[in-house]
């Protein structure tokens, strides 16, 4: 099967050749069908594995902050070890797809082969033709929801947690700050529980992306 993959260290895409996944007893396998292409966390991702080591450190301080932390605990020389081997393992992209069901795994009671199901999960549900998916990672799609809007699903669990955590109510103004696609969605949410949405964002394009969804006022700060 074809699966994209990242070299850690340069940043390189490529499509390889690999083998298919093994269906563990506590999930299922899914041929994609669609996956998200995530262009916030992803773009940061692949820019992050071009930059050199130094421009690394900068852009991840709190994996710096664990690179020292093993210094102190094992030794200079083992850190490097794992480090080195950090950089020189491929790194799987994508954390949001849909598909069909091709094999479940026996603990799982809940799917079966054939059902169209929504998938969730960075290391689980990639760009590739075949994902193991945690029965947990998985939800079956609504007949009235197409499999591309259901790769959607996963970005649209975040914004909607993140409006959960805020403990919001019907008639308060909330202010969104950052208008990517997560952003989108949360402003949408927000808006459709009874909520006076306020967008803000540095760039001109999110706003007026977001103000196509009627939310009630977007501020451009840059």
């Amino acid at each position: 099967m074809k699966k994209l993959i990242q070299n850690s260290k340069t940043g390189v895409l490529s499509i390889e050749n690999i083998a298919a996944p093994i269906c563990k007893k506590d999930g299922i396998l899914v041929s994609t069908s669609y996956s998200l292409i995530s262009t916030g966390t992803e773009k940061t991702s692949v820019s992050t594995a071009k930059a050199s080591l130094i421009n690394k450190a900068k852009k991840r301080p709190d994996l710096v902050k664990k690179v020292l932390k093993n210094v102190k605990d094992i030794g200079l020389k083992e850190t490097l070890k794992i480090v080195k081997n950090r950089l020189d393992a491929p790194m799987e992209l994508g954390y949001s797809c849909s598909g069909e069901v091709i094999e479940v795994g026996e603990n799982v009671k809940t799917f079966s082969v054939g059902d169209k199901v929504a998938c969730a999960g960075g290391g689980y549900a990639s760009h590739s033709e075949i994902n193991y998916i945690p029965k947990n990672l998985a939800v079956k799609i609504p007949k009235d929801v197409s499999l591309k809007e259901a790769c959607y699903g996963t970005a649209g669990a975040i914004a909607m947690q993140g409006v959960r955590r805020a403990d919001v109510s019907v008639g308060e103004t909330i202010a969104v700050i950052g208008l990517g696609l997560i952003g989108q969605l949360t402003a949408q949410i927000l808006k459709s529980s009874g909520c006076r949405v306020i967008g803000i964002d540095i760039s001109r394009f999110p706003i007026k992306k977001v103000m196509e969804s009627s939310i009630d006022m977007a501020i451009n700060i840059k």
